[in-house]
């Protein structure tokens, strides 16, 4: 490498036409991709980690620079702390592949160092794989790149494959921009993603046929809840999709509170339930709280925050089944999360919700044998949560308007569970069944004052099925 007074930069639209040579690059990081373990054995490439970032400068915004590094571990490879950061390259070699233009960061050739974006006047690197000094030059483009960001945005560009949660469905691998509001360790050596966009995942069909044995509908994929404290940081609206990842992905995304994009994300239905699924071609990305896509959608969650059936499943509109009347209309309409999460141990909400089981299932056994009263469990869900709701003694009584016939219930209770009716009486040839959005009244109780969290459940009153 020539002397540092002698160092020169190229922009980026002139670096890509510069095909296996070595440059010098400074930029703006756009994009960062999770360190992941090398498969390959080519010695020329063999390292045991690699990872990949995207840059632009003034010159080359969109669709920016791809840089491939490679270590030994993963401490020596690029931290970066935010997007919108500045980097600065030596001794990169460009490439093409497939007329993709990139750059590659060798082990024993290039370095690199990292300062921080706009709203830093530090021109010391946060990060310097070289420990080489910085020179005028230096200086001069990291701050006219902080000059530029401050009146700039930079986004994650087109994209015909990007989909919000509320339109994913099962097969096809898509783009997802959305939130990690948290991750946890899953069993298998892997990690949970929850995240979020904003949107309401569609409603999921069903199993006609019912279950009072072991496959009875879960209320959670993970093994475990989550803490309080944790659950208390989601949203209250809009659905948290869970994504089982590798351990390196989940370790380097722990903390949560980070937007990325989720590149080649699958969707698969698990207990009625969606989960993503990232495969080893797919890549998660860090995005900029000031991405044009991350701007989009905060922007029309807020839309949604200050409207005045916000709290209602976007699914449900215009308006849920008639097939329930509550008694407290004046009510506001409650999620499921702000039920979990509400601040009182005890309290009344009202909800719109899909009555997706019932235990037991076979009418005839909803009231106790030598007592008749009334005990049932309903599972209850909606874009945000799925909980476990009982109807019990009185609240039974009003729930099903009295004590009416078998074959009354019967009737009732598929039309809320979305179980179809032959003309003769029985249960359709359909294979799923699709649940109707219904009001209901809930309230939460605890089984023990002296832990009173650790023991609430919740409870349907004043509501009447009249279906």
């Amino acid at each position: 490498m020539a002397g540092r007074s002698d160092l020169v930069y190229l922009e980026l639209r002139d670096a890509i036409s510069c095909i296996e040579q070595k440059v010098n690059l400074i930029g703006i990081v756009i994009e960062v991709g999770i360190p992941k373990k090398s498969r390959g054995t080519d010695l020329h490439f063999y390292a045991d980690y690699f990872c990949t970032l995207k840059m632009m400068d003034i010159s080359y915004q969109s669709p920016g620079l791809s840089v491939i590094f490679f270590a030994e571990n993963k401490e020596k490879l690029p931290h970066i702390k935010s997007v919108g950061d500045i980097i600065r390259l030596h001794s990169v070699v460009m490439k093409i592949h497939d007329g993709d233009v990139y750059a590659t960061f060798k082990k024993k050739l290039s370095s690199f160092a990292l300062f921080y974006g706009k709203f830093s006047e530090d021109i010391s690197p946060y990060q310097d794989s070289s420990g080489l000094q910085i020179i005028d030059t230096d200086k001069l483009l990291i701050k006219n790149l902080r000059t530029w960001l401050v009146g700039n945005q930079f986004d994650t560009g087109t994209n015909e494959l990007l989909l919000p949660l509320k339109d994913i469905k099962v097969g096809k691998s898509f783009d997802l921009i959305c939130k990690i509001i948290c991750a946890r360790e899953f069993p298998e050596d892997r990690w949970l993603l929850f995240v979020w966009d904003g949107t309401d995942a569609p409603p999921i069909s069903l199993p006609m046929k019912l279950d009072d044995g072991d496959n009875q509908l879960p209320l959670l994929l993970e093994p475990l809840p989550l803490p309080r404290n944790a659950l208390c940081t989601f949203p209250c609206l809009g659905t948290i999709l869970r994504v089982i990842i590798d351990k390196e992905l989940g370790l380097q995304v722990q903390g949560g509170g980070q937007w990325v994009k989720l590149r080649n994300l699958s969707y698969e239905v698990r207990f009625g339930l969606w989960q993503g699924v990232l495969w080893p071609s797919s890549q998660l990305r860090l995005l900029s709280n000031e991405d044009k896509a991350v701007i989009h959608l905060e922007r029309c969650y807020t839309e949604r925050l200050s409207s005045g059936l916000e709290r209602l499943p976007l699914s449900s509109f215009p308006w849920p089944s008639r097939i329930t009347e509550i008694d407290h209309e004046q009510m506001p309409f409650s999620t499921l999360m702000d039920v979990l999460t509400h601040s009182e141990v005890t309290y009344r909400f009202k909800c719109v919700v899909r009555v997706v089981e019932i235990y037991p299932c076979r009418p005839e056994v909803f009231r106790s044998l030598t007592t008749h009263v009334y005990r049932i469990r309903l599972t209850l869900e909606d874009p945000t949560a799925r909980i476990h709701a009982f109807v019990f003694g009185e609240d039974g009584v009003k729930f099903f308007g009295g004590y009416p016939p078998i074959d009354v219930v019967t009737s009732k209770t598929n039309q809320l569970l979305g179980i179809t009716e032959s003309v003769g009486g029985e249960e359709g040839g359909n294979n799923s069944r699709n649940p109707p959005w219904v009001q209901l009244c809930l309230k939460s109780y605890y089984l023990d004052k002296s832990d009173a969290w650790a023991t609430r459940n919740y409870r349907i009153f004043g509501t009447t099925l009249v279906a």
